[in-house]
């Protein structure tokens, strides 16, 4: 560089980079999660629409260079935009901009099935009125071809008018130019494309759109909505639709009485408004895939889907494969997470032991143990169970069966209110209704996924098993009856299960009353073609399913489990501790100075006194342990409730047991162990256990536990919602504290009464 020669650096201004939101929607079953998850890259955020449990997921598109950012919000499956369920509603506020919480999108999407798109047509001609920047993406031409037929995309293009890119999302094909073609769109401009609707229809739509907008006639300011040539025409069309109800509530009255003559004046000059739209679309819809789709001669009469329905949705065949099915992913939900369950368990217990083994004893030694740990492990134990459901749900939505379940099974659910789809949630609760609730997001209909909810904590779970097998085995003599070959304990667990089943199916024809009742209409539901599941989009299902579970209810459950800790341990008087370390120095003294005869006796056996002295400090902290929790609060509390408890058959220890079950129904195992002085760490196979609980008794001396007691408190624990995990995901799905509540009281009064009603019974049968 010469001398003299100076350089001027200007800092150049930067470009703001420019934010577009486009939305994803189409039918349902379309391959539209598989295409989002691809070209997001699984990057994305997932909540729910205020005041609903319909998901909203939201991620960013994988950038190809440009400045601009996009984030693709998948919208629920819907038909059409005369939306019928809450989450079709979502659709359609998100599109019209009703949606507060989300902003109207900068461009859309639009999924279309290659192998139905006849049907798939009929949302694309609406969305395309809406005059937003759109792009179709057009998935399964595989199926298509395996169908015969051929989709030419360039002659769809040409027709639609917008941008058309074929992709197979689960191999990755057509993504990248499905992301170009849709930055392309979002930088051009783009118009409604109307069809040809009757020229009173035209003209009417025409007085109304210069009516609303600003500016107009019927114009009231910036903060009236001023409906679109789109809004305007489903309005028209739909009497008491869905957007004429979201218009009454944004627009000028003016307007919607407007739109009421207009409605009127159609009606006189005969036009079938109920029927008109869809003459008009189909008849649209039929020119365009003549245009575009070529069918081979000696296609196939039937395709491979046909041909496996004709089992898998038979009456009887189709019920027969659901069974066999079920029974697989029960076992795997009942059994194959229980090694993981064992070792979550485990891992906790290994834990809580190191920590009592550094630091000293007391409360916060408890606090942490028993509270923290101990809480946080009853959470992540449900995990295994939750991971395996999700992965089986995901797998049978992805590759098309779920539909075909809810069909063959609907007839049978519809006569108590719910739908087939409500019996996948509720086998699953029979191993826990945890991940049974969580299951009820495949139900649609908002009522019906209320009720399965509220009726899946009856059936039978994992957690009430060391209830029924500490009480059977201890108290239900084993009498063989029909000829010797059927034992009245396994009748006593066959019982269990059906009460719980048995009762639900009459609590759900009750809310089904209550909730207003109405006749159930048949299920009608759209048989996916069978396809590959997508493995990464069904392992993220599963493992956001967990995390889930584990940010949202694992917290609720946490609280409550330091909740009833802190009942459980205070108040701690000194004076107890004083009197029991007395009694361990003086044990101490005996056994060193040879007071003890058993000891003398068996000094010549070398470790023979230590263990004995060992054992018998060990019954002495169990002993301990229980004065303890008969004097804390929540003993006092057992205490207290013993007159109500006491037609029950209880008195009150069981009842303690029975509080302090709540956070998870097992506890009361290990509460029964501490009540009657015995380590927490006794299960329900513990003969010593067994045996206290035998010989305990009344002041009078009676049995404490008979066979009509041990009845009255496997059906109180078969019927009552002693979990708090089962209540916060309620509380979880359904946004509200209200129906957990609801959940609680009616299984805790129909728990009482039933529990009540089998101990008279049983003790007036002797």
């Amino acid at each position: 560089m010469s001398a003299g020669v100076s350089l001027s650096l200007t800092t150049l201004p930067s470009v703001p980079v420019r934010r577009w939101t486009v939305a994803l929607v189409g039918n349902p079953n379309t391959g539209k999660s598989t295409l989002f998850n691809a070209l997001t890259g699984f990057r994305q955020h997932v909540a729910n629409y205020a005041g609903v449990t319909v998901e909203k997921k939201l991620g960013r598109l994988r950038a190809v260079g440009e400045p601009a950012e996009v984030d693709l919000l998948d919208l629920p499956g819907a038909y059409s935009l005369d939306a019928a369920a809450a989450d079709e509603d979502i659709t359609l506020r998100v599109l019209l901009g009703y949606e507060p919480s989300t902003p109207r999108p900068d461009g859309v999407i639009c999924v279309v099935d290659a192998s139905n798109l006849r049907r798939n047509l009929f949302l694309v001609s609406q969305i395309l009125e809406l005059g937003c920047p759109t792009v179709v993406a057009l998935t399964m031409t595989d199926v298509a071809r395996r169908r015969g037929e051929t989709i030419d995309a360039s002659a769809l293009t040409e027709a639609l008018g917008v941008p058309v890119v074929p992709v197979l999302a689960l191999k990755g094909v057509g993504v990248a130019r499905l992301d170009e073609a849709v930055r392309k769109a979002l930088a051009g401009q783009s118009g409604a494309h109307c069809l040809k609707f009757p020229d009173c229809i035209c003209t009417a739509l025409d007085v109304l759109s210069a009516n609303a907008s600003p500016g107009g006639g019927h114009a009231c300011g910036d903060a009236c909505h001023h409906p679109c040539r789109a809004e305007l025409l489903q309005t028209l069309l739909n009497p008491a639709g869905i957007v004429e109800g979201h218009l009454s509530r944004r627009c000028d009255p003016r307007l919607l009485s407007a739109l009421q003559e207009h409605r009127g004046r159609l009606l006189s000059e005969g036009i079938a408004l109920p029927t008109i739209e869809a003459e008009v679309r189909y008849r649209w819809i039929e020119e365009v895939v003549s245009r575009v789709t070529r069918r081979n001669a000696d296609a196939a009469a039937a395709s491979r889907s046909d041909r496996v329905d004709g089992v898998l949705a038979h009456p009887v065949f189709g019920l027969a494969a659901f069974l066999l099915l079920m029974l697989v992913v029960f076992q795997a939900i009942y059994s194959w997470a229980s090694p993981l369950m064992d070792l979550v368990e485990g891992g906790f217990a290994a834990v809580g032991g190191w920590v009592e083994g550094v630091m000293t004893e007391g409360a916060l030694r408890s606090l942490i143990v028993d509270g923290a740990i101990g809480g946080v492990g009853g959470v992540l134990i449900f995990l295994p169970q939750i991971v395996i459901l999700f992965l089986f749900i995901a797998l049978l939505e992805d590759c098309g069966y779920m539909s075909r379940a809810a069909f063959v099974l609907d007839r049978h659910l519809r006569r108590v209110g719910l739908s087939g789809r409500s019996f996948i949630p509720l086998l699953s609760s029979f191993a826990c209704a945890v991940p049974g609730i969580l299951a009820t997001r495949v139900i649609e209909d908002r009522r019906n996924r209320l009720i399965t909810m509220l009726v899946a904590p009856l059936m039978s779970c994992s957690a009430r098993l060391p209830v029924y097998a500490l009480l059977i085995s201890a108290f239900i003599p084993d009498t063989r009856i029909f000829g010797g070959s059927v034992s009245t304990r396994a009748v006593t667990w066959l019982a269990m299960y059906l009460v719980g089943a048995a009762v639900a199916v009459v609590v759900a024809g009750v809310l089904h009353a209550l909730l207003g009742s109405r006749i159930v209409p048949g299920l009608v539901i759209e048989l996916p073609n069978y396809t590959w599941p997508a493995w990464k989009s069904v392992v993220h299902r599963a493992y956001r399913a967990g995390r889930e579970f584990v940010v949202n209810a694992g917290t609720v459950i946490l609280a409550c489990s330091v909740v009833i800790w802190a009942l459980a341990y205070y108040p701690r008087p000194v004076s107890i501790h004083a009197e029991f370390e007395a009694r361990r120095q003086a044990l101490a003294t005996s056994s060193a100075s040879g007071e003890s005869a058993d000891a003398d006796a068996e000094s010549a056996s070398g470790d023979a006194p230590d263990a004995a002295l060992e054992a018998a400090l060990a019954r002495l902290d169990a002993e301990e342990a229980g004065v303890y929790l008969r004097q804390s609060c929540l003993g006092r509390f057992g205490s207290w409730i013993e007159p109500a408890v006491r037609p029950l058959g209880w008195d009150w220890r069981i009842g303690t047991a029975a509080v302090a079950s709540f956070p998870a129904r097992e506890v009361v195992v290990a509460t029964l162990a501490t009540i009657f002085n015995l380590s927490a760490e006794e299960t329900e196979e513990s003969p010593e256990l067994r045996a206290a609980l035998a010989q305990a008794s009344w002041p009078d001396g009676r049995p404490l536990f008979t066979t009509a007691s041990a009845l009255s408190l496997m059906v109180f624990f078969a019927l009552c919602c002693q979990c708090v995990s089962t209540l916060a995901v309620i509380r979880r799905e359904t946004g509200s504290w209200r129906w957990p509540a609801f959940t609680f009281t009616y299984m805790t009064v129909l728990a009482y009464l039933a529990a009540l009603g089998a101990y008279q019974v049983a003790s007036r049968l002797g």
